[in-house]
């Protein structure tokens, strides 16, 4: 559906104290109290925890599987025997399954997760050996368990280093099943129990702290890997975002609430925020996804891109002289039908002067900005005529079928200078009204014609193809967007951050 472009972008690309006029460094006791200053919001409704949910079991595949299992050792003094010393080794997982995966959301700032009926077998060595004044015996026996466990993990999320983070220390496994089995079975009876006793509380204690610790760590990485994934998709060159949050996020029965800084790095100057209008009234909770972004983080964003020069466009040879052959209202004057009769065609380029300025509103964003433009003609060409315009256009965007749609209309075009270079003639009022005709009916439908393209190219880049992005919907209100939507697990973000969780 249409929307405004520039917060679509951000979504595209996307998807962190006290109080004062400074802005603070780290989280907010409160959210209330972070509001101000937040830039940007993030609402992941019930049923969008729910497709998360679904790839739950990849991550716990990968804790079990990455972890590493301690050297376990004990000694036990047996009649008749004497003392008997056993180690344990090369712990290994093989053949694990994992059955379903259920969740709740707990406020104000817990997940619960039950994953039942996991089924492993694990595999290692045992080193023993017992002895008396009559014999003396040493010995190794590879052994297997094959268990069936139910993992619970409590999640608390809070306020971490400028980042979302989970605690996920209140986990558990309950054991329905240790079955031993002992490679090669010659030992004797008494020492299967012992080994028997001994493996299953080894097994229990050493699986449930790794495992849990594993937990806790690939919950972390992951934190980590979703962070620098966010940020790399809104960093380009010299500008980049801070996303950082300002306060812990908000767990309700329907939805988990992240709250981001959102600030515009350029040239290792940061922009600040400290007025946002932002309130949880403003979005509900019957889409999968949310996203309210301030005009205060749109700013900054395209002042970066101006005063990096990213605003300028030209055009020129047969392309132009196509883009000339639209009928106009006004005639067109005679130097630009001698410029393009020239043996050598015309090349206009135009670019931004001023900072454009973002402002979003119930009827739609307007971008105001002052652009300047050169045309040159002749061979060799030759600067024919200068000109600067204020301009105030509304755009709206549409992202389908994996290609971003963009629609300009012109509310406002302010010619502010123009005339002739060879002899610094002022246009006159027929002049200007074709140059203002050719800038609304040519040149600003030509420039977003061109971004189309080069803007969806990006986006490729970047990855967001790959996102399942179901019916976008851009609501534009005072002095802030709200971007809804659902969509697909991107499976690939998955395998790439279990790829770096295992190497």
């Amino acid at each position: 559906m249409p929307g405004d472009l520039v917060p679509l972008l951000v979504l595209l690309l996307c998807v962190q104290a006290l109080c004062g006029a400074s802005q603070p460094q780290g989280c907010l006791p409160d959210p209330a109290s972070a509001y101000r200053f937040t830039g940007a919001v993030c609402r992941l409704t019930y049923p969008a925890a729910a497709v998360l949910n679904e790839k739950t079991t990849k991550v716990i595949e990968a804790a079990f599987q990455h972890a590493r299992y301690p050297k376990m050792t004990g000694e036990k003094s047996i009649l008749f025997i004497g003392t008997v010393k056993y180690g344990l080794d090369n712990l290994e997982i093989h053949n694990l399954s994992i059955g379903q995966s259920e969740f709740d959301l707990r406020p104000p700032n817990g997940i619960g997760m039950k994953i039942s009926n996991v089924s492993a077998v694990f595999r290692g060595t045992i080193h023993y050996g017992y002895g008396s004044w009559l014999m003396n015996i040493e010995n190794s026996i590879d052994f297997e368990v094959e268990s069936h466990i139910d993992l619970g993990i409590n999640p608390r999320l809070y306020c971490g280093v400028g980042k979302v983070a989970a605690d996920t220390s209140d986990c558990y496994l309950d054991f329905h099943k240790l079955s031993l089995q002992l490679q090669g079975d010659r030992e004797p009876n008494w020492l299967k129990k012992l080994f028997t006793d001994f493996i299953t509380f080894t097994v229990k204690l050493v699986i449930k702290g790794q495992i849990c610790k594993e937990i806790n760590k690939v919950a972390n990485i992951l934190s980590d890997f979703i962070q620098e994934t966010a940020e790399a998709f809104l960093s380009d060159g010299s500008i980049s975002m801070d996303i950082g949050v300002t306060a812990a996020p908000v767990v309700t029965t329907n939805y988990i609430e992240s709250y981001h800084k959102g600030l515009t790095n350029y040239n290792n100057i940061s922009a600040v925020i400290n007025e946002s209008v932002f309130h949880p009234s403003q979005l509900t909770d019957h889409r999968m996804l949310y996203f309210w972004i301030s005009d205060q983080v749109l700013n900054p964003m395209i002042a970066a891109a101006h005063q990096d020069k990213r605003f300028y466009f030209e055009v020129s040879g047969t392309e132009i002289i196509e883009l000339f052959k639209k009928d106009l209202v006004s005639p067109a004057p005679a130097f630009i039908e001698q410029c393009l009769v020239e043996s050598v065609p015309p090349a206009l380029s135009v670019w931004s002067f001023s900072i454009p300025l973002l402002k979003s509103s119930p009827r739609g964003t307007s971008v105001q900005t002052e652009v300047s433009g050169m045309l040159q003609c002749g061979n060799p060409p030759t600067p024919t005529l200068y000109f600067q315009m204020g301009v105030e256009v509304v755009v709206t965007a549409s992202y389908s079928e994996k290609k971003l749609f963009l629609h300009g209309n012109a509310s406002e075009i302010t010619i502010l200078r123009s005339e002739l270079q060879q002899n610094q003639q002022l246009l006159d009022t027929v002049q200007q009204e074709y140059l203002r005709e050719a800038v609304e009916k040519i040149g600003i439908p030509k420039i977003l014609s061109v971004m189309e393209p080069e803007l969806t190219r990006l986006l490729d880049k970047q990855g967001v193809n790959l996102f399942d992005i179901v019916n976008p919907e851009v609501l534009p209100q005072n002095g802030f967007v709200v971007i809804q939507m659902d969509f697909g697990f991107p499976q690939h973000l998955l395998v790439e951050f279990l790829r770096k969780t295992l190497e």
